[in-house]
């Protein structure tokens, strides 16, 4: 399941951010912050099932709680309210965020033993690399 990906993940690089967030509607001010922020990613699956994704960074922690294929309710850090469903599609853990008739996806998926996010707004594509901590 999505057990490949459960541990704590430190970003080593992020490419074409400022555009994706730009794609999205993120304003200039969020974006400056955004583009200095290393998060790490923290995951973990709950007793019952659960896929718990954590973004931790001295700015701003966020956390999202769901069920492979439950569509739920999720506030971004850069405060979009969306409806969002997350499901593991060829290996790939793949979020899907809809709001306001837009739709983006953000699909994570292992290589090479890093966790590679890419972040995906029209022909707009971010890339965010992740290592596992020890």
């Amino acid at each position: 399941m999505v057990d490949q990906f459960v541990g704590t993940w430190k970003m080593i690089s992020s490419d074409n951010f400022d555009d994706y967030m730009k794609a999205i509607g993120v304003g200039f001010a969020t974006r400056q912050v955004g583009n200095r922020t290393k998060p790490n990613l923290v995951v973990s699956v709950d007793g019952d099932g659960s896929v718990c994704l954590k973004s931790q960074s001295t700015f701003k922690t966020t956390e999202i709680k769901f069920k492979l294929n439950e569509p739920f309710e999720e506030t971004t850090a850069d405060d979009r309210k969306t409806r969002t469903v997350v499901s593991l599609e060829n290996g790939k853990l793949v979020q899907k965020q809809s709001w306001d008739g837009k739709e983006t996806n953000i699909e994570r998926e292992i290589t090479d033993g890093k966790l590679v996010a890419k972040c995906i707004m029209g022909d707009v594509v971010a890339v965010r690399t992740y290592v596992k901590e020890a």
